[in-house]
């Protein structure tokens, strides 16, 4: 039968405690470390707990303020019918100067949270002020220099940073390094500095919580107002006025500052606290033991001697209730209690040493002994001080005095969390009496700790930013207060409702500060420095950022906030993962609502988010950007992205059909004549700076960047595109324009082939020299007029070429930009794979022996065999098969070009494109059945010079017009029948020859040979590209050469005869 465990039974057997169930059958929650030496509060005489509220004053002695508000209190109640303090004054029965200077000093008294009370209201309604109001001072509007924070800053400064080097000395020796030493082994005289110092910590501590709490209590007696503060509205509640407004921006950071250094010693102290106690164990028992055995032994012989019994029954009973004497009891040869002298050797009394102190009840009862014999006033005429000589007095007054702290120090835990508790600062309960009930609970905005933490935010001040925390460390101090002093549920709810609110912001303004910093050092970063150079030179500067101290906020894993530890680096993390994912988000929006060439923008915006992510990274855990950008640019699953998608509908609507291209500049512009409509794009969305280059001025600097790649599309466009597409991207854009180049060519460009070959000339020779070049143009512009007045044939049929050549130029640039990528990776990747360059060689060294040497150099760099050494089987093969695909890339020359030729080549399968068999067997000569002698049409006529006021050719086509017609040319093997039979060709034969220059038909004939010449030279170079690509093919393709032999041609002369 299991036995029940009562409550008696626990309590008389501590053993049993754990056993007991609890009454509301809760988990235990283990309270703050105290002690259990019971404390009774023996210091009535100091205060009436009863007669007022006194709140926390936090002063050492607690009836130092307190007892200003009793003189105030105590001249009110004098003050009347029956006496009059002014008539007392005169008579000097009490001091009035002395106690308006006390008032005049220290105006406000804190009662309890939020209550106060002004001590010149006591003067000001008393019954005799208004006649006697010139001798007050206290009454006066202006403030004490007490409650002005910020003069006593500099006092506040040199104080803590004297104390904190002082204790980092102890600290250092005692707890980081260690002493060396056992405790015992210390003197009398260290402890009693580690005693000192704990004493003057303590001080320290309380004297600036009292001023923390003195100028926050006459900030609540003194609201401001909107002519004293024009942020002030007029609506403004009156404890808004006391809190939010009332304090300009130095006093908040002077607040802020010292519950820094509040908050800071008191955590510093506490790890000292085990060295404080054995100290101040140790040195008190020393004073007491040395004082009551010693000490007092003197006075005990002269009372003796004296026969003053009064005197000598108190001395004898301090000595019975605390002596420690060394043989367990009072020395019966002491020739004192005989009231002898000493003998001539002396009498040892060896005071023995412990570090135990004494209990509440012996302090007490000694101190109040010693009281009675040095009081100046007594019930009787003599008092028993008298009876004492000067020395003696002055011991007992100094043991009195330095008494008064042992219970304090006694109690090191629990007096340093009073001494530290700025609880009061977030109380707001009498003001939110006196809205009467309109207020259940004022916003955040009005509350202590969010204003100070809320100000470093807001002002980004980099001195207080390692500050921030310590203001909201006050909710802690609340709670505690509210849990453990008022024991009120709903007040730690309202705290712990506040903080969940506060919190939340903090985090999201800091995470928001931080990810702008570090995007604005990015963006300054990378910033061109000629550039920043030269708008400085220009007035106008690009400041860098300042120097901010996020990294020690950033550092922190283990934030205390109600009980709560908070990992706030990974709360900021969270939020600037957030962020850094908008604006990869943000790029690509921006992309996808602008033309192709806003891709430097995108690379751009995407350069910088990397730094910023490389900035990051060093403090905070990021996933990779490249996973970020994957998945921003929805390409996790998918097999192409937004950018992808993007970049071929540019192309498709935009860029083929509205681009020229110039093989001078080797861009595309876009054209001054469209003939598709005008693509509708969404607008770009509207971002806030530090979702793209960090500021204002900086997103100004890098727009006057990109915009210089706005009116164009070249080489730096292509290789951004290569880079961000990826193979599998660039495959999917290649794709697509093959399907396009197709649809083109087997639909509307073959439909006009086919109508144009109609209205060609069946057959048109090539007039002979003796015609000349006037002759010539005449007789070529008869024989292609109805080419020429083809309506259609400038405008559609050109357009759709230009596609085509468009089309091909994009992917002859992007293998070029290709080529340049892959051949940086191979330069980057050779040390790795043993790829050494051939070195120089001097006269008389060995070219073997010399790269022997630079390979021993670089054989640690070499991977695959330090993986095959160290890695797993998994890595070895992946090492293996990059290895195998980079030398393979360097190998193969593979090109993608040449490939998409040979793919266009298949689609011009169509006979109107080579024509029917030659009747001769070998190639039409006369006949304008095969494509080129098309072209040749076509030429001419955009050979013939326009007018003053149109568009040549060039402006509203460019070069990709030819590239078309010589890239189908080239792969139908017809490049050299046009050389030979193309008409302008043979015009700038004759024209060469002959030199003429008439007007044909109103078509100067030299300004036309001059354009034909610019072609011609145009179509070499084409001519020359395409056949680079298409030569390395064909020598794969076609190992025997077919040739045809002729008989040499016969004179007709010879032939007739």
């Amino acid at each position: 039968m299991t036995s029940t465990v009562t409550l008696e039974d626990a309590l008389s057997n501590v053993d049993l405690l754990e056993e007991l169930p609890l009454p509301d059958q809760q988990p235990c929650i283990e309270p703050l470390p105290s002690s259990i030496m019971f404390q009774p509060n023996f210091n009535t005489n100091f205060e009436d707990r009863n007669a007022f509220v006194t709140g926390i004053a936090r002063y050492i002695e607690q009836a130092t303020v307190h007892s200003s508000m009793v003189m105030g209190f105590g001249l009110y109640l004098m003050d009347g019918n029956s006496s009059n303090i002014y008539k007392l004054d005169a008579k000097k029965r009490i001091n009035l100067t002395k106690i308006d200077k006390f008032f005049k000093q220290l105006q406000v008294v804190p009662l309890f949270g939020d209550m106060q009370i002004e001590l010149s209201r006591y003067i000001k309604t008393s019954a005799h002020f208004e006649e006697n109001k010139s001798r007050w001072t206290c009454t006066s509007i202006s403030s004490s220099p007490q409650y002005n924070i910020c003069e006593q800053m500099i006092q506040i400064r040199e104080d803590h940073m004297r104390f904190i080097s002082e204790l980092a000395r102890y600290s250092n020796s005692e707890v980081v390094t260690g002493s060396g030493r056992q405790e015992a082994q210390k003197t009398d005289a260290e402890y009693r500095k580690l005693f000192d110092l704990a004493l003057q910590g303590i001080q320290l501590l309380s004297q600036w919580s009292a001023h923390v709490m003195e100028v926050y209590s006459w900030k609540l007696v003194h609201p401001t107002d909107k002519y004293s503060n024009k942020e002030c509205p007029d609506n403004a509640e009156e404890y808004e006025r006391a809190t939010r407004y009332n304090y300009t921006c130095e006093e908040k950071f002077a607040l802020v500052e010292v519950m820094a250094m509040i908050k800071g010693l008191q955590v510093l102290m506490g790890r000292m606290e085990s060295v404080f106690n054995h100290a101040i164990r140790h040195t008190i028992y020393s004073a007491l033991q040395d004082f009551a055995q010693v000490t007092l032994r003197e006075p005990l012989r002269q009372a003796i001697k004296k026969k003053k019994n009064v005197i000598q029954s108190v001395l004898q009973a301090i000595r019975k209730t605390v002596c420690d004497w060394e043989t367990g009891r009072e020395p019966h040869n002491d020739p004192a209690l005989r009231g002898e002298k000493d003998p001539k050797g002396g009498f040892d009394i060896k005071v023995p040493r412990r570090a135990v102190g004494p209990s509440s009840t012996q302090l007490y009862m000694v101190r109040t002994m010693l009281e009675s014999l040095i009081a100046d006033k007594s019930g009787s005429k003599k008092t028993l001080r008298s009876s004492l000589d000067g020395p003696t007095i002055l011991d007992m007054e100094r043991f009195h005095r330095e008494s008064f702290f042992y219970t304090h120090l006694l109690n090191f835990s629990e007096t340093l969390q009073q001494c530290c508790d700025l609880s009061q600062l977030w109380f707001r309960e009498f003001f939110l009496e006196l809205t009467m009930g309109r207020r259940i609970q004022f916003p955040i905005e009005m509350s202590m700790p969010w204003i100070l933490t809320d100000h470093i935010l807001e002002t980004k001040e980099a001195s207080m930013m390692e500050y921030v925390l310590y203001p909201l460390d006050l909710y802690n101090d609340s709670a505690h207060y509210a849990l453990t002093k008022f024991k009120k549920q709903f007040l730690y709810d309202e705290i712990e409702a506040e903080v969940n609110l506060c919190f939340d912001q903090f985090v999201y303004k800091l995470a928001d500060q931080i990810f702008a910093y570090y995007k604005i050092l990015a963006g300054s970063l990378l910033l061109d420095k000629r550039l920043r150079a030269d708008c400085k030179n220009q007035g106008a500067n690009i400041p860098w950022p300042a120097s901010n101290r996020y990294e020690t906020l950033l550092k922190q894993r283990h934030v205390q906030l109600l009980g709560r530890s908070i990992d706030l680096n990974r709360l900021i993390t969270q939020r600037i993962s957030a962020a850094l994912y908008k604006s990869l988000e943000l790029a690509i929006n921006r992309f996808e609502s602008e033309d192709l060439t806003s891709i430097m923008e995108l690379e751009g915006l995407l350069d910088i988010n990397r730094m910023t992510h490389k900035l990051l990274s060093k403090y905070l855990t990021l996933d990779s950007l490249d996973a970020m950008f994957r998945e921003a640019n929805h390409n996790v699953s998918a097999p192409y992205g937004r950018i992808t998608l993007h970049v071929f509908w540019e192309l498709n609507y935009d860029f083929l059909p509205n681009y020229c291209y110039n093989g001078s500049t080797n861009r595309f512009v876009r054209t001054v004549l469209p003939f598709s409509q005008e693509f509708q794009r969404d607008k770009p969305p509207n971002a806030q700076p530090q979702y793209l280059y960090g500021s204002k001025t900086l997103n100004l600097a890098y727009s006057s960047i990109f915009n210089t790649y706005r009116n164009f599309v070249g080489p730096p466009h292509i290789k951004v595109m290569c880079r961000l597409l990826g193979y599998q991207g660039i495959a999917v854009v290649m794709e697509e324009l093959l399907k396009v180049v197709k649809s083109l060519l087997q639909g509307t460009i073959m439909q006009y082939v086919k109508t144009l070959m109609e209205v060609m000339p069946k057959i048109c020779r090539l007039p002979r020299h003796e015609y000349g070049s006037p002759g010539i143009l005449e007789f070529f512009h008869h024989q292609l007029k109805d080419i020429v007045e083809y309506a259609e044939l400038k405008t559609v049929c050109f357009q759709n070429l230009r596609e085509v050549g468009n089309a091909m130029l994009f992917c002859l640039l992007s293998e070029q930009s290709l080529s340049q990528e892959e051949v940086c990776d191979l330069l980057h990747a050779a040390p790795f794979q043993n790829i050494l360059p051939r070195v120089h060689v001097k006269e008389g060294e060995r070219l073997d022996a010399k790269m022997k040497r630079l390979e021993a150099k670089y054989t640690a760099l070499h991977l695959v065999p330090l993986i095959e050494r160290l890695g797993t089987p998994q890595q070895i093969a992946i090492a293996r098969e990059g290895d195998l695909l980079t030398k393979e890339r360097l190998c193969c020359g593979l090109s993608m070009f040449e490939v998409i030729l040979t793919r266009v080549r298949g689609f011009l399968d169509d006979p109107i494109w080579r024509g029917p068999l030659p009747s001769n067997g070998v190639m039409h000569v006369d006949e304008c059945v095969e494509f080129h002698r098309l072209w040749s049409a076509m030429q001419f006529v955009y050979c013939i010079p326009v007018g003053a006021h149109e568009f040549t050719v060039e402006q509203c086509f460019g070069d990709g017009l030819h590239w078309a017609g010589c890239m189908i040319i080239s792969l139908l093997g017809q490049h050299r029948r046009f050389d030979i039979l193309d008409f302008s060709y043979h015009l700038l034969k004759v024209q060469k020859h002959d030199g003429k220059d008439e007007v044909i038909k109103s078509v100067p004939l030299k300004k036309m040979v001059d354009r034909i010449r610019k072609f011609q030279i145009l179509n070499n170079e084409i001519f020359a590209i395409l056949n680079k690509y298409l030569k390395s093919g064909d020598g794969e393709n076609m190992p025997v050469e077919h040739v045809r032999c002729f008989q040499p041609p016969i004179h007709q002369s010879l032939a007739s005869s």
